[in-house]
């Protein structure tokens, strides 16, 4: 038997979030939510509803079965342009980079 829709719909929000590198906090803000609200929602303390697949679906540019149909399927629909790169990946976030930059001086 395979996963429950709410964990697979669960294990995929965290696989697109990963692949683009946005953040609880970014997310949240697309549905008009707080971060607490999509990490309970994550954490399957309360369930996604349709009307947060279908924002987060449009969001990610892919069609909302993909987005049901798992993190590797979803993942293969995202657009080449939503993933993040290897050079966004090196340059971390703004203040990683203040850190880096003030060891380095």
């Amino acid at each position: 038997m395979g996963l429950r829709l709410e964990e697979s719909l669960r294990l995929t929000v965290a696989a697109l979030m990963q692949v683009t590198g946005e953040s609880q906090r970014s997310v949240a803000g697309v549905l008009g939510l707080t971060q607490t609200q999509v990490s309970r929602r994550q954490s399957g303390a309360i369930s996604w509803s349709l009307r947060d697949v279908d924002v987060l679906a449009e969001h990610y540019g892919i069609g909302a079965l993909d987005l049901l149909a798992g993190p590797t399927r979803a993942c293969e629909a995202l657009p080449a342009d939503r993933r993040r790169t290897v050079r966004t990946e090196a340059r971390g976030t703004a203040g990683e980079r203040l850190r880096r930059d003030r060891l380095a001086a």
